[in-house]
C-alpha cells in the first residue's frame, strides 16, 4: 500500500481476528466523529495478517497488550497499555484507546518496528515499540493451547 508523502514504508502487522473484527467495526463508527482515525484504523486493519489469537506472535501489540515505545518527536520512551474505549482510557494510568492516534499506530505493530503517524497538529511522529507484554487473555489462551497440545 503505497504511503504518504514524507512517510517510510510502513512494517507488516499481524491482528488477532478478535482485535481485527473489532477495529474495523469500531472505524466504521469514528468515521464522522474522527474521520483520520477512522482511516488509519482500516487502512491498518486492511494489511494485516490475520491469525486466531492463540497463533499471535509473541511481541505483537494487541488490544490489552502492555507496551513500550518511543516517540521520536520527544525522544521519550513510555508504556502504555492499550485499551478498546476512549472511556477506558486514562493517560495518568498509562491506559490508551486503540481510537486515539497513537493508540491505532501501535496495534499490530512488533517489538522494533517503527511507524510513522500523524500527530494532532499534522506533523508526522514516528513511534517505534520497545517491548510489548501480552494481553493476560491472550497469554492464558497461548498456555491453554501449550498444555492442549
Amino acid at each position: 500500500m503505497p504511503t504518504r508523502m514524507g512517510e517510510a514504508p510502513r512494517p507488516p502487522v499481524v491482528l488477532s481476528v478478535e482485535d481485527h473484527t473489532r477495529l474495523v467495526a469500531l472505524a466504521s463508527v469514528m468515521l464522522r466523529r474522527s474521520p483520520l482515525v477512522a482511516q488509519l484504523l482500516i487502512e491498518e486493519a486492511g494489511r494485516a495478517e490475520v491469525v486466531p489469537a492463540e497463533r499471535l506472535p509473541a511481541g505483537a501489540v494487541a488490544v490489552g497488550s502492555r507496551v513500550e515505545f518511543r516517540d521520536a518527536v520527544t525522544g521519550e520512551a513510555r508504556w502504555v497499555r492499550l485499551v478498546v474505549l476512549p472511556s477506558k482510557a486514562d493517560i495518568a494510568d498509562g491506559r490508551i484507546s486503540v481510537l486515539s492516534l497513537v493508540g491505532a499506530g501501535l496495534m499490530g505493530l512488533s517489538e522494533g518496528q517503527s511507524i510513522d503517524r500523524p500527530a494532532q497538529d499534522g506533523r508526522l511522529r514516528r513511534l517505534t515499540v520497545l517491548r510489548v507484554e501480552a494481553a493476560e487473555m491472550r497469554a492464558a489462551a497461548a498456555s491453554r493451547s501449550t498444555v492442549l497440545a
